[in-house]
């Protein structure tokens, strides 16, 4: 299994804007706030986290269990 990938570049939906971000690895982030139109980011039905919704890389968890695998569940 390749290594996991812990930098992802978010896309927002609104203004195009791209940061990219460290993904935590203990944790789903559900929120995250454009810095350039400061659209709040929420995960799109089905997806676990902002990162599997509008980043380029999916989170640590499904990374290592594959697509539709669940994510930050307790």
């Amino acid at each position: 299994m390749a290594d996991t990938i812990l930098d992802s570049t978010l896309t927002c939906p609104q203004c195009g804007h791209r940061k990219t971000e460290r993904m935590p690895v203990d944790a789903c982030q559900w929120y995250y706030e454009c810095m350039e139109c400061h659209t709040l980011l929420r995960p799109k039905p089905g997806d676990c986290c902002v990162f599997c919704s509008y980043g380029d890389v999916p989170c640590p968890p499904v990374q290592q269990a594959g697509p539709g695998a669940p994510c930050c569940t307790s």
